[in-house]
């Protein structure tokens, strides 16, 4: 969602302030704001603006001086998209600036009772009332001004707070909505996201929820909303500032696509055991006799992470022979479900910060289920919820759209499915089949890659279409699903996905020439069901394009994917689909790293 970063040192503030705003475009926003001050300043000086980062930065003027700052890039929910609207937000007397990610629930009812005791308010956000709230303290300090607010009001937030009266000091808040200090030398960084302080450090500091920090030049500590200290000892993060950068490429989804060979490489690497034909998880925490207990496997995540989870679940059930299945967090947390104590259950995130699955998590942990997480971000809440997981080292993913950590997560699935298995009943024989098949997988991505052009004279032909459907059958239809996903997320073209044994229920009813359907055929033991609905489809004049491991008769055109194992061939099918919604796009000139009403880390219901 919004984007987050601050500063305090010696250095010129806004220019470094705008840097991180620009790294951390890719979250999805629609305006942005700043405010500096110094020790030898008087008061605090903002500039905000409606529309890109680039607009706020031909609005700071050229005397704009600081060493300490904020600055904040909004995605509307409470307001439209206007200056007004625009983080940061200031008191009537300019002296208390407040950045926020996240939504106050109780803010209509704050905000009636500060208008009623004589407050104006300026704009329509939630976040307004939090700055009334700590400029209306009468503590003594910036922390118990804050701790005092935060204490009233219900919801989500990140926030950082600068207060003319306290400038040599930041002040910072979590619940909910990610907070990260970087740790310079004689200066400190805060931000939402660690792409914003990578080029400039390394090791990080995550708030916890609850938590609160105070930033000065020289040092900071970390302490909880009822003021007792809490010890945070900085990490060290693996990702480099060149992680984030396009490396040639146009867009970034276009670099993180080719990235998904390297990617996958990652994953495997130090975790495959020949010896025993199995693999290395040690961060699953969990033992052979806790293994083989588990008597289910239920999987949490949304959007893409859901996807990925669908095929995990088919994996683990294939072979580990656990009964498994995948919802998403977000229907999961409302339903008061019935936790069982002899189910595993496997949050999935890519950023590890996405509130649905967080609360999902924590719900879970409340009522003592054991819960892994399968994330991408060292460090993230998620991570540090779970009892244990697997990190899927799929890299810094910046464009809004998943591609390289979709891959990493199904590969990762397939990781656990063979430790699963071979502690359970999977022969010897059959774990090295999958070890070849996992060991396969980078080479065939990158020969799949190489189809490029291809894809991209099939995409300007279906760039046309309307609306598109997109059918598999049982390991084909997750596939299915995320190849729907990406068409419309990117391309913006109505796209519905089904289970190619529903035709028959409903769907043939759309078809006709004019809705194109894309099928899913993997050469295994329901091939010939699958080519079944390509003939029902055929029968009623509807354009076909399948994704298959050989040329389809009934198809007005194929593309061919590299066989793998019968369990592994849904990582691969979904490959070239995402570089067929990418050049979609690219020929009907979409925001492709920044799709409309879309933002990368969703960290608000």
């Amino acid at each position: 969602m919004c984007g987050i970063v601050g500063y305090i040192g010696k250095r010129d503030v806004a220019p470094l302030l705008l840097e991180g705003l620009q790294r951390l475009e890719y979250r999805g926003y629609d305006s942005a704001g700043i405010v500096v001050t110094s020790p030898k300043t008087a008061g605090l000086k903002m500039v905000k603006a409606k529309g890109r980062v680039r607009d706020l930065e031909a609005k700071v003027p050229a005397r704009f001086k600081g060493t300490t700052g904020i600055a904040h890039t909004r995605w509307a929910t409470h307001g439209a998209p206007s200056d007004v609207n625009a983080h940061p937000h200031m008191s009537a007397d300019n002296k208390v600036a407040v950045v926020h990610n996240g939504i106050i629930d109780n803010a209509s009812e704050l905000r009636k009772k500060l208008e009623a005791d004589g407050v104006e308010f300026l704009s329509e956000t939630d976040t307004e009332v939090l700055t009334h709230l700590i400029a209306r303290s009468q503590a003594t300090t910036l922390e118990e001004k804050v701790r005092q607010a935060v204490r009233i009001v219900e919801g989500t937030y990140g926030i950082a707070v600068m207060h003319a009266d306290f400038n040599d000091r930041i002040v910072v808040a979590r619940n909910g909505s990610p907070v990260v200090l970087g740790i310079g030398e004689k200066e400190m960084f805060v931000a939402s996201d660690i792409a914003a302080l990578v080029a400039h450090t390394r090791q990080i500091v995550t708030l916890d929820d609850g938590e609160m920090a105070t930033l000065k030049a020289d040092d900071f500590r970390t302490y909880t909303t009822e003021g007792t200290r809490t010890t945070a000892e900085p990490t060290t993060v693996e990702w480099e500032a060149a992680s984030y950068d396009m490396g040639g490429h146009d867009t970034y989804m276009h670099k993180e696509i080719h990235e998904q060979a390297d990617a996958v490489d990652r994953v495997l690497r130090g975790r495959i055991d020949d010896r025993f034909s199995t693999v290395r998880l040690g961060g699953l925490n969990l033992d052979a006799r806790e293994a083989r207990q588990i008597r289910r496997v239920k999987i949490l995540g949304c959007g893409t992470s859901y996807h990925a989870g669908m095929i995990g679940a088919q994996m683990i059930e294939e072979l580990a022979r656990i009964p498994a299945d995948a919802e998403p967090a977000s229907e999961f947390r409302y339903r008061n479900a019935v936790v069982d104590p002899d189910t595993l259950y496997i949050a999935v995130s890519q950023s590890g910060e996405t509130y649905d699955v967080l609360a999902a998590v924590q719900e879970l942990k409340r009522k003592g289920a054991r819960v892994l997480g399968v994330v991408n971000v060292v460090g993230s809440a998620i991570a540090r919820e779970a009892d244990g997981g697997i990190y899927v080292h799929a890299g810094p993913e910046v464009c809004v759209v998943s591609t390289k950590c979709f891959t990493n997560t199904t590969v990762a699935f397939a990781l656990l499915a063979l430790h699963l298995g071979r502690t359970r009943d999977l022969s010897v024989r059959d774990g090295k089949r999958i070890i070849e098949g996992l060991r396969r997988l980078p080479a065939q991505i990158s020969e799949m890659l190489e189809q490029e052009e291809e894809i991209k004279k099939l995409a300007q032909e279906y760039a046309e279409a309307r609306s598109m459907l997109f059918i598999g059958r049982v390991r084909g239809y997750p596939v299915a699903r995320e190849a729907s996903l990406k068409l419309k997320e990117v391309s913006y073209i109505h796209a519905e996905a089904y289970p190619a044994s529903e035709l028959k229920h409903g769907p043939l009813a759309l078809i006709e020439p004019a809705l194109p359907t894309v099928a899913i055929v993997p050469d295994d033991d329901l091939l010939e069901k699958n080519r079944a609905a390509l003939e029902e489809i055929k029968a009623r004049s509807g354009r076909i394009l399948a994704v298959a491991h050989r040329e389809q008769e009934k198809a007005d055109q194929t593309i061919v994917v590299p066989k793998n194992e019968d369990e592994l061939d849904p990582i691969l099918m979904g490959i070239p689909l995402q570089l067929l919604a990418y050049h979609t796009a690219l020929a009907l000139g979409r925001d492709i790293d920044k799709p409309r009403n879309l933002a990368k880390s969703v960290t608000v219901e």
